[in-house]
């Protein structure tokens, strides 16, 4: 190497070149090697290195919660999704006529039939749920990472978590880990526990490595890690002391699991730090570090308010703007519909909801919001959520005919079919990148 990489310089005589020669050599040889360093880093990062979604930019992705458990399904769960009867903590109830494992629940449906439920333990549940988002061109998802999860390696979710990345593979979906960091909060706690759990799940699952096909979502060609729950004045972490600044660093620059784009989310307020934000601007020297920041939508915006969709408009443009001048992406969330009936009876019984407190519409609202940011110049979509029906604001498949109840109230879904939002977002996917024209109106089946 040092024959390749050295200067020769040939003046003075036999034994003064070769002392040239050696000193030049250890000046030259150095930096050349240093130069090689960057190919060395990347030999022993663990990635892959590419994989069939190179950018999030042209896709719709969606959250995937994956917390649902049910009596018999071996997970050992003290706790079910649907709770009991008197106490259940779902808005919304799933069709499940396609699944091939259900259980059974304390409720009835009107025809007197026991109402079933789904486990997301079961391997089948989660191949029916990827291979719904392929039939209706749902790009992928992301996979939810609860703090307590990842800090306690609950089993349970790392298996629902390679259940995932194998359906992701078969149906070539995209797929990342979206860590929430709900639940962090005790004294002196903080973030460490998430880097730990990223080897973890880099090492042990593979997790941006599959098997089969590589389907990891990458932004700019790096492996996106996504960090929601940051900068809202609700949470009972200070963000100036939780270790931010390191999990980031560490993400995007450690030398065998870093390589990573970071995608940050944080209230519907970030920009102007006030409302549903803290009014701390340490936030904004946290996002302008990231790749992608991710406002939290949910709640926000309701079709109930005059004018509403301007609003939504107005703030998208102005943070797409910031986001330019910053040099940093940015992706909308869309969202359903909302209700947290049943649960705030129990949660806040001076304040219960009421069941769909923000309306669906058939469809209208949601299709509202993505008309909306896109004709605002969003160009990729978050969908909060994909199987969330603790909220309502489920897109998969959910049914018009809930269990029938005199102490717990569902939402119904408005004489749609059960596929419905699933077949509004794949029409969104085809108007995002411009294989279907962008109308207002909500399209027609």
């Amino acid at each position: 190497m040092r024959n390749i990489l050295c200067r020769k310089v040939a003046y003075g005589g036999p034994l003064k070149v070769m002392r040239r020669k050696e000193r030049l050599g250890r000046l030259y040889c150095l930096p050349a090697f240093l130069l090689l360093m960057p190919a060395l880093v990347f030999a022993q990062n663990k990635h892959a290195a590419q994989s069939l979604y190179p950018s999030y930019k042209g896709l719709v992705m969606a959250g995937y919660q994956g917390w649902f458990r049910a009596e018999g399904d071996g997970s050992g769960a003290k706790r079910f999704a649907y709770g009991s009867e008197e106490r259940t903590g779902i808005d919304m109830w799933p069709d499940v006529g396609e699944y091939e494992k259900t259980y059974a629940t304390p409720w009835k449906l009107a025809d007197g039939q026991p109402a079933k439920f789904f486990s997301s333990i079961d391997k089948s549940t989660i191949d029916l749920h990827f291979k719904w988002m392929e039939q209706y061109r749902l790009d992928g998802v992301f996979m939810q990472r609860f703090f307590g999860a990842a800090k306690h390696r609950d089993r349970s979710a790392a298996r629902i978590l390679e259940h995932a990345f194998a359906a992701a593979s078969r149906h070539s979906r995209a797929i990342a880990v979206m860590y929430d960091l709900s639940g962090l909060g005790r004294s002196g706690e903080d973030c460490s526990a998430l880097i730990e759990d990223w080897k973890f799940l880099v090492d042990s699952l593979r997790v941006t490595n599959q098997a089969g096909k590589k389907t990891y979502l990458h932004h700019n060609g790096k492996p996106l890690v996504a960090i929601w729950g940051v900068g809202f004045p609700d949470r009972p972490y200070n963000i100036r002391n939780i270790g931010l600044d390191r999990l980031i660093d560490f993400l995007q620059h450690d030398p065998v699991y870093g390589g990573c784009a970071v995608m940050l989310g944080v209230p519907m307020a970030w920009r102007t730090l006030e409302a549903d934000c803290l009014p701390d601007p340490y936030l904004h020297s946290l996002i302008r570090r990231c790749d992608i920041v991710l406002p939290w939508a949910v709640q926000r915006y309701s079709p109930l308010l005059h004018n509403d969709m301007e609003r939504l408009r107005d703030n998208t443009i102005a943070d797409i703007q910031w986001c330019r001048e910053n040099k940093i992406d940015y992706v909308p969330c869309v969202y359903p519909g909302f209700s947290w009936h049943n649960l705030s009876k129990y949660e806040f019984p001076d304040d219960v909801k009421p069941v769909g407190s923000i309306p669906r519409q058939g469809g209208r609202f949601y299709w509202q919001q993505i008309s909306t940011v896109l004709n605002a110049g969003a160009q990729m979509l978050y969908v909060a959520m994909f199987d969330e029906v603790n909220e309502a604001t489920a897109i998969f498949k959910v049914t018009d005919q809930p269990p029938v109840s005199k102490v717990t109230s569902f939402v119904g879904n408005d004489g749609q079919p059960s596929d419905h939002y699933l077949w509004l977002t794949g029409e969104a996917a085809q108007a995002l990148r411009n294989q279907k024209p962008l109308s207002g109106k909500m399209p027609l089946r």
